[in-house]
């Protein structure tokens, strides 16, 4: 819940701009959001409590300009309000500040460790995520957790995010046609969730599984009744050549 003392006239999402306007320096602003967004369509496709946004603005305050994330997470709010969609975050009409918010930091950096960092505690961001894939000496992803106040950075990768029931890291793979590092949701033993195309390829896979199994028992079911003719014959062919003896096969007891 908000901690802030607005206005008592607060303007709608509708009102409001979307974005700050800003361009992405990078497609990897886009796409690595986008991948953590395209996993949870498929992993939560059931629930309709959850909001992930990308590149959204997030307003706290109608007098202030809107924070403008690279991606969010936000539990215990409407997934879609209408048709329309969402045209920004905003905190006073949803009553949920984001659980998870991530920075993707890009050539020309924009405070991601510092003055961003500061402005997420405040807000109450629960857990704040950064990702920089030209970071040599520094891991490049670190997910910090907010705890009386101030961000304590999390180790290992992935990092579990036990409030949100997921877990958070990068490893290398393949997405939109680029084989490089992304950023993926995890289980609690670390095991990644797949990308909509891996989905898609394990339902073909198990589709093609389920295929051969039902071939292989119509195949053994031919073969059986296959047998079952074949002993008929034989049984025929005995019972024919004890009546040619003179022996009536249907009273051998």
């Amino acid at each position: 819940m908000l901690n802030y003392n607005l206005p008592r006239y607060l303007p709608s999402a509708e009102e409001l701009p979307d974005s700050d306007e800003t361009p992405v320096d990078n497609e990897l602003q886009e796409l690595i959001p986008g991948l953590l967004k395209a996993i949870l369509l498929i992993l939560w496709a059931e629930r309709m409590d959850w909001f992930f946004g990308v590149d959204m603005g997030i307003y706290y305050h109608p007098d202030e300009p809107a924070i403008v994330p690279d991606g969010f997470l936000s539990l215990g709010v409407e997934r879609f309000y209408d048709e329309e969609l969402r045209p920004s975050y905003v905190l006073w009409d949803e009553n949920v500040v984001p659980q998870l918010v991530l920075e993707v930091v890009s050539p020309n950096y924009r405070k991601e460790y510092t003055a961003k960092l500061d402005q997420y505690a405040k807000l109450g961001v629960l857990y704040y995520v950064i990702y920089s894939s030209r970071r040599r000496r520094k891991p490049r992803l670190e997910v910090h957790k907010l705890v009386n106040g101030s961000y304590e950075l999390q180790p290992g990768n992935p990092v579990w995010l036990p409030e949100i029931g997921l877990g958070i890291g990068c490893e290398r793979g393949n997405y939109s046609g680029v084989t490089r590092e992304w950023l993926y949701w995890y289980d609690e033993e670390g095991k990644r969730y797949p990308t909509p195309k891996e989905q898609i390829q394990q339902e073909v896979q198990r589709a093609q599984q389920e295929a051969q199994r039902a071939e292989q028992e119509a195949l053994r079911a031919q073969q059986a009744e296959q047998r079952a003719q074949l002993a008929e014959q034989r049984a025929q062919q005995l019972a024919e050549q004890l009546r040619a003896l003179g022996i009536d096969p249907d009273n051998l007891g």
